[in-house]
């Protein structure tokens, strides 16, 4: 297995802290030990132990489970590795900076907020974790309140501003600390979601796959009694598990990461990732719901009798202490780098005599107040295909440039070209799809990871008419 250490100075260039405005140069370029690391690390996180859970809330089989999350995580790695490495060795730029040449500076900014807001909502749901962590000894429990603004008590909320504060706080000390904090807690990260898995199978009494299998069908059925009706089938368990990173694949982000790399074998390195974190770490957080179910069925209830995952009281019921602390520092490692990269997003907006840190403790404030409201947490499923549908589309606006501008006339790089500061083509290629797929989402309740390649299609056909409109052909350009 290789090592998910990860030098700090080595993360913080694979993030973009140097080269921004400039193709990375080859003496920069980086081997593939560091992107193996950095995949391997990122993705056995907080996330895991919120999401791993609401596999079994939502109803899902699990025979679907184990050939779903299979076939979606093969399919994500495909992505990551053809679709973005190409344009990231071939240009060796920014998202930002490829971007800005496609859409303009200001327009830029728009899509920095845009993502600064969605981290932030994810931190807070990772906020809410540690939180779930840090309330089991003090005997307060988080509860997921029908409504999507409701609070879950006083207790609670209390404990969520503290570690919310604690964790803005290590966040504005700078990226170096983030890192730092952050590549202490990976290295065994990955062996804390396994043993929580293997004391489940014995809390389970599951000595055979046909055991295991009946407790798990047990456990959906309590759900149902429980919550009502639920299913998440084996398409939709495919769909989600390749999707639900969207924003870096599809969505392009990963280019400032692949942008270092040597040769071509880095873009098979998300597959560490996938297979540690979104295969063994989430099944194994799902055992934790399982064997409770099994165990304790009332622990699992909360106060309007509904099954709730609570990741603090799932690893306290396995590992004990070792539980406790394990999610804590997931949340909190997964939280930190998140409120830095948000506030980096609104430092962006403000004038350059904002002290240095103003954006990070304006992301973390953000992040505490989505923090205090559980529900945010618990729609995860549905938090990151939403995710993914917002900010794909961007994604499509870049392929569009690199591959078919040239053949189809239209200007590459049109923002340069043009000279302009905000390519309106862009925008309306980017919000139209966004638009449609919010409104489905919302008003039509459809699942959110179902629209993030509908949207991508259509943002990349809409780019290209409106492109060929506002801006003509390239050929019968005066500055062709």
């Amino acid at each position: 297995m290789p090592n998910v250490h990860i030098e700090k100075e080595a993360v913080e260039e694979l993030e973009g802290g140097e080269y921004n405005r400039e193709p990375v140069p080859d003496k920069a370029l980086k081997g593939p030990k560091a992107f193996w690391g950095m995949y391997a690390g990122e993705h056995a996180a907080g996330t895991e132990f919120m999401i791993g859970p609401l596999f079994l809330a939502a109803g899902a089989s699990l025979k679907d489970l184990f050939i779903g999350l299979l076939i979606g995580n093969i399919l994500a790695v495909l992505t990551w590795r053809y679709l973005v490495l190409p344009i990231a060795m071939k240009r060796r730029m920014t998202l930002y900076y490829q971007l800005e040449q496609i859409a303009g500076g200001s327009m830029v900014k728009l899509y920095n907020v845009t993502n600064g807001v969605l981290f932030c909502f994810l931190a807070g749901a990772m906020i809410t974790v540690s939180a779930s962590a840090v309330g089991v000894p003090f005997d307060v429990r988080f509860e997921v309140p029908e409504a999507t603004f409701g609070l879950s008590g006083a207790g609670f909320t209390l404990i969520v501003a503290i570690v919310g504060a604690l964790i803005a706080l290590v966040a504005a000390r700078g990226y170096n600390m983030v890192a730092r904090f952050s590549n202490i807690a990976a290295p065994w990260m990955i062996l804390v979601f396994v043993a929580c898995g293997i004391v489940s199978l014995a809390q389970m009494d599951a000595h055979s796959f046909a055991k295991l299998n009946t407790v798990w069908n047990d456990g959906v059925e309590y759900v149902k009694l429980a919550n009502g009706s639920v299913d998440f089938g084996l398409g939709k368990i495919i769909i989600f598990s390749w999707l639900c990173n969207a924003a870096m694949h599809f969505g392009m982000a990963d280019l400032s990461i692949f942008r270092f790399t040597k040769n071509k074998s880095a873009g098979w390195a998300p597959a560490i990732g996938m297979f540690l974190g979104h295969y063994v770490a989430w099944i194994c957080a799902a055992f934790l719901l399982a064997a409770l179910i099994a165990t304790n069925p009332n622990e699992t209830l909360n106060a309007a009798g509904k099954v709730q995952a609570d990741p603090g009281f799932l690893a306290w019921n396995a590992l004990g202490w070792a539980g406790i602390i394990c999610v804590v520092i997931a949340g909190w490692t997964t939280a930190n780098p998140t409120i830095y990269r948000a506030g980096l997003a609104f430092q962006s907006l403000m004038p350059k005599s904002a002290h240095p840190v103003t954006g990070v403790v304006l992301a973390g404030a953000v992040a505490t107040i989505a923090g205090v409201f559980p529900n945010l947490s618990a729609q995860l499923l549905g938090f990151v295909g939403t995710y993914g549908m917002i900010l794909g589309p961007i994604g499509a606006i870049i392929f569009v440039n690199h591959y078919l501008a040239k053949p189809l006339g239209i200007h590459e790089d049109p923002a340069v070209a043009k000279k302009t500061t905000f390519n309106v083509a862009v925008l309306l290629a980017w919000v139209i799809p966004m638009a449609a797929g919010l409104w489905l989402i919302f008003g039509k309740g459809q699942f959110a990871a179902y629209l993030v390649i509908p949207a991508w299609i259509l943002s990349g056909i809409l780019y290209i008419i409106f492109a060929k409109l506002m801006h003509g052909s390239k050929s019968n350009s005066s500055d062709s």
